[in-house]
């Protein structure tokens, strides 16, 4: 049987709106109600709507309290490109052993 099936107790994905998610941060940050009782309430997992709340802090403190939106995109792009580079200077390694090689 398939590890991703129903029946291992793992719900599908789902995607949330921004307004969705700003209603359920404003419940945990302005109404004071915890985090378990709002993903409870709302039929979230706790450690998804958690993250929501740390972002708009972070968001609310200009950075104080963890990364904000843009420095976030920024280090996702830097992780991408480092990524590639590396895959690029590993082919270049095989490309000059291959090169070197032959040149014996």
């Amino acid at each position: 049987m398939s590890r991703m099936s129903r029946s291992s107790g793992r719900r599908p994905r789902r995607r949330f709106s921004e307004e969705f998610k700003e209603g359920a941060v404003r419940l945990v940050l302005h109404e004071g109600k915890t985090v378990g009782a709002v993903a409870r309430e709302l039929d979230l997992t706790e450690s998804a709507l958690r993250l929501w709340v740390e972002r708009t802090r972070a968001e609310q403190t200009r950075g104080r309290s963890g990364l904000m939106k843009e420095e976030r995109e920024e280090l996702t792009r830097l992780r991408k490109e480092v990524r590639e580079l590396r895959q690029e200077r590993d082919l270049l390694k095989k490309v000059s052993a291959l090169f070197a090689k032959d040149q014996r």
